[in-house]
């Protein structure tokens, strides 16, 4: 089993298995409960993004990748952040 796991990991395919649930998420959200594209945008799209540098990092990928999918997680985040602190108000 844990050659098996270690594979897993070191393929991406973990990292596949979370942006899955992350669409199957998205898609619930859209289709049950009536987000629109932005709300979904910046709700899952930091963490899509993220994600994405995590599998980035594990499949070896230049440093700057990494960074570049982090470093563009947060436009959205603070864009979900605006949104959510505008509703408060």
């Amino acid at each position: 089993m844990g050659e098996g796991a270690a594979q897993f990991f070191a393929s991406g395919h973990a990292a596949d298995l979370i942006l899955g649930v992350l669409l199957i998420e998205a898609a619930w959200l859209r289709l049950r409960r009536g987000w629109s594209w932005g709300e979904l945008a910046g709700l899952l799209g930091p963490a899509a993004l993220i994600v994405l540098g995590l599998r980035a990092a594990l499949v070896g990928a230049t440093w700057w990748w990494v960074a570049l999918l982090l470093a563009a997680s947060l436009p959205l985040h603070l864009m979900d952040l605006r949104r959510r602190l505008a509703a408060r108000r």
